[in-house]
């Protein structure tokens, strides 16, 4: 058993338990940036194409941010020392959004917080993944508990907002970030970044980096998930808008988002099993087709009832198509370069088509109203094409 373990043990607490606390703590943020985002900069004056600038800046960004910071992750000791220092930056950049209603100001404040929280996840995972093999546990336990405090946070801040002023919306996540600094300090085991203690030159890290984005399977996984991901660009910055234009009330766009949320959690926890039996290439094959029927039917704006079904179809939509990727990544890549493989994974699927799909969104949202989903089911529809491409390939080159 390596020094984390140990560490772990002595404090009383099993592994799982801590991760399982940790991804709460930091989804603790993202459960009211995602959904509420738009929400408060709207209240800050700006337009659907500015909303969209904004939200889009880091995730453009992000295959080179992305990469620079886990190449500079890599340079610790401890894999959780990056990841406080990470949180406390991030809460720092959110923080920024309440000084001004300055556009280039929210474009810096918001680039600084999501870029250094984005990172925090593919670092963790890290760990998770790890331990969850050497140890005998189902990874969608954690990475499900997180969900689970996501759907907390997403509901009571629709409640809070039918008596607060969206600036709450700013306030919570930038004293989330807070939370998960103390809480990376405390609760992530502290595992060394390198097993065998020696801290290999930043060029090599750089050059496993290089070595990653040669293997086109790799390169074909990544960009499939992207795009699959990336199509829930238009939904992330701008359902809660368009479901209070159809005079859904707050505290109901907050049901919504966790109906999506906790079917995603059902998900994680229950079928992992069934992703053992089927193989990551056959649940993104699920995911992509699962995104193509949801964003065309949000197309249509429709009724309440109906969106109850189509929020569960998250399960397949994200859940699905993000474990495959996280397992095919972890695969592919060898196990020295597994915190920039994952990177490379967040900056795509998360990061790259995600932003483009966002800075479209804006635009796509002032001109066509519901109607903007479509573009991302098309985009959708390219991820499922892809990931009928790698489950093809990946019968000769996957064992």
């Amino acid at each position: 058993m390596d020094a984390g373990a140990d560490t772990a043990k002595e404090q009383g607490l099993p592994t799982l338990v801590r991760l399982c606390l940790f991804y709460a703590a930091i989804y603790l943020s993202s459960g009211v940036s995602l959904p509420y985002i738009g929400t408060y900069l709207r209240s800050r004056g700006m337009t659907g194409g500015e909303i969209g600038l904004i939200l889009a800046v880091p995730l453009l960004l992000k295959p080179f941010t992305g990469a620079s910071l886990a190449v500079w992750a890599d340079g610790f000791t401890l894999r959780r020392t990056p990841m406080v220092l990470l949180l406390v930056g991030a809460g720092l950049g959110y923080a920024g959004l309440l000084a001004t209603s300055n556009l280039l100001w929210l474009i810096l404040a918001w680039f600084i917080g999501q870029t250094l929280l984005s990172t925090v996840s593919p670092l963790i995972d890290v760990i998770t993944l790890r331990r969850a093999r050497t140890e005998s546990f189902n990874y969608g336990v954690p990475r499900g508990t997180g969900s689970s405090t996501f759907i907390a946070a997403n509901l009571t801040m629709g409640v809070i907002l039918t008596f607060a002023a969206p600036t709450i919306i700013a306030i919570w996540i930038a004293a989330a970030c807070f939370v998960g600094a103390v809480a990376a300090a405390i609760l992530v085991p502290p595992e060394r970044v390198h097993a065998e203690g020696a801290k290999p030159a930043r060029s090599e890290r750089w050059k496993g980096l290089g070595d990653l984005l040669r293997n086109r399977t790799f390169v074909l996984a990544v960009v499939t998930a992207g795009l699959i991901q990336g199509a829930h660009a238009f939904y992330y910055g701008f359902s809660a808008i368009l479901w209070r234009k159809q005079g859904i009330a707050e505290p109901m766009i907050g049901v919504l988002w966790g109906v999506g949320v906790a079917a995603e959690v059902g998900f994680m926890w229950f079928l992992e099993p069934l992703r053992r039996r089927w193989g990551p290439e056959r649940f993104l094959i699920l995911g992509a087709s699962a995104a193509v029927l949801r964003w065309t039917c949000y197309a249509f704006e429709p009724p309440l009832w109906a969106l109850f079904p189509l929020q569960m179809l998250h399960a397949m939509t994200f859940a699905a198509s993000f474990l495959a990727s996280l397992r095919l990544i972890e695969k592919l890549a060898p196990a020295s370069a597994a915190s920039p493989a994952q990177a490379i994974n967040s900056a795509l699927s998360s990061g790259f088509t995600l932003g483009v799909a966002t800075l479209a969104s804006g635009p796509l949202f002032d001109a066509l109203g519901a109607k903007g989903y479509l573009a991302v089911a098309f985009m959708a529809g390219l991820g499922l094409i892809g990931a009928i491409m790698l489950s093809r390939r990946s019968r000769h080159q996957i064992v």
